[in-house]
């Protein structure tokens, strides 16, 4: 006797995988696009530094709250600051990492992004 699959899980032929796989190159070539011209805005203490960076990484803007500045003490606003930096990269790697996942069915693809 012969098993038979049920019709979802017949193989596709090669031409039909090719073309998924030209559209999910497209489309993560699109997102990649995009997401190099998203920006991304972050605080740090309270909102007294903010930065904003676009989805390359490049920042566009810190703010610095004038109160902050203290000279005796620039040691804190760098941290402020450094923070702020970080937390926006991490923000757009978060953003990259849950969007590229519709694309690699959440395998991690070294090099992929």
């Amino acid at each position: 006797m012969k098993a038979r699959l049920p019709q979802q899980y017949q193989p596709k032929s090669q031409a039909e995988m090719l073309r998924q796989a030209q559209k999910m190159q497209s489309d993560m070539q699109s997102f990649q696009e995009e997401l190099q011209e998203k920006e991304f805005t972050t605080e740090a203490g309270g909102g007294m530094v903010k930065c904003t960076m676009l989805g390359k990484k490049e920042i566009t803007s810190l703010t610095i709250d004038p109160e902050i500045i203290d000279p005796d003490d620039a040691e804190m606003l760098g941290d402020l600051i450094a923070a702020a930096v970080n937390s926006c990269i991490q923000k757009i790697d978060a953003y990259t990492e849950e969007n590229m996942s519709q694309f690699t069915g959440g395998l991690s693809i070294p090099g992929l992004f």
